[in-house]
């Protein structure tokens, strides 16, 4: 299994992080080793001053596909999920000075939370699905896939020319504007269209 992100894909959070709206996609990868084991939880690495929260869909691939055409990307998964792309901000404000890969600061032990999975058929529509994220009870992230610059058939449709998808990959869609620092003792918990998916405690 890899772990696909795509960066950059809602304006608002472009806006926030102050970086340049992209021409294209920007994806990075996750390696599997990054998947915060059910039940478990979020440690605070000691290398970071400043992890943030980055709620996104999710996306589970269910068959081998490459090279696959937006308008037979819905035959390629059947699965809608939540989850968090924990970032260490300032590390990877290090890393991008420097030009270098971000690997370290969002690739780390635990730093992809992938909760429940629901069947996409109980949505009317994925373009239109509602998702949020709440620390401590109160509302920090929300937004709506309506809003993404490259909407989830053009993401698998692009994924597909670089790399081969397989099932059980999973698509992390991108996160909204709102993002921002978690501290021990944190409680977070994540909905989509009112769903809880995941919660989560921060240590």
């Amino acid at each position: 299994m890899k772990i696909i992100c795509i960066g950059r894909n809602y304006t608002a959070h472009i806006a926030e992080l102050k970086n340049e709206r992209p021409e294209e996609p920007v994806i990075f990868i996750k390696p599997d080793s990054s998947v915060l084991p059910k039940q478990q939880d979020f440690y605070i690495p000691e290398f970071s001053n400043d992890v943030h929260y980055e709620v996104e869909v999710l996306v589970k691939i269910k068959k081998v596909g490459k090279h696959i055409s937006k308008e037979f990307a819905p035959s390629y998964y059947d699965e809608i999920g939540l989850g968090i792309d924990f970032t260490a901000r300032d590390l990877q404000s290090k890393l991008k000075e420097k030009g270098l890969p971000w690997e370290k600061a969002k690739g780390f032990d635990g730093a992809a939370v992938i909760g429940e999975w629901l069947p996409k058929t109980v949505f009317k529509d994925i373009n239109n699905l509602n998702f949020k994220l709440l620390k401590n009870e109160e509302v920090v992230q929300q937004g709506n896939t309506s809003l993404m610059l490259w909407k989830i058939d053009e993401i698998i449709a692009y994924v597909s020319t670089y790399f081969m998808l397989k099932k059980g990959d999973i698509i992390f869609t991108g996160t909204p504007a709102g993002v921002g620092k978690i501290s021990p003792n944190d409680y977070l918990s994540g909905s989509l269209e009112d769903k809880e998916l995941f919660t989560l405690k921060i240590k």
